[in-house]
């Protein structure tokens, strides 16, 4: 292990968090008709539900994943929607799925790290203190 690898963690985070952060603004501020329009539009069952489920985990969910918190469920989360967004949007409608793939392998990949060092979590982790 190089000297690095603690912080891969870190990265990711920022990348995936990121991502699905500005996607979710960007459907919070448009709000939840939008939204349900859009995934009943597709043909997705339980449209509202779903359209809360999806900005929740990319606002509120993204935003812990940033910070580090309760990286492992929001990543899961997150993965999850990537699969359902590729298996259920992108192949049937013969889109492309770079990106839902990138951020699929990336939340898959913060699932297996979690936190990291570098995360707000880790304060509560060590009882307080950083040592």
């Amino acid at each position: 292990m190089n000297a690095l690898t603690p912080y891969a963690a870190f990265f990711m985070r920022l990348a995936v968090g990121g991502v699905f952060l500005v996607h979710g603004v960007s459907k919070f501020h448009r709000g939840i008709p939008v939204t349900t329009a859009f995934l009943h539009d597709i043909g997705f069952p339980f449209a509202v539900v779903f359209a809360i489920i999806l900005i929740a985990v990319e606002t509120i969910g993204a935003a812990c994943v940033v910070l580090g918190i309760f990286t492992r469920l929001w990543a899961l989360c997150m993965a999850l929607e990537m699969l359902v967004a590729i298996l259920a949007v992108k192949l049937p409608h013969s889109g492309n799925i770079e990106l839902e793939g990138l951020l699929f392998a990336g939340a898959i990949t913060l699932v297996a790290l979690g936190d990291g060092p570098l995360s707000v979590a880790v304060k509560f982790k060590h009882g307080g203190s950083y040592g």
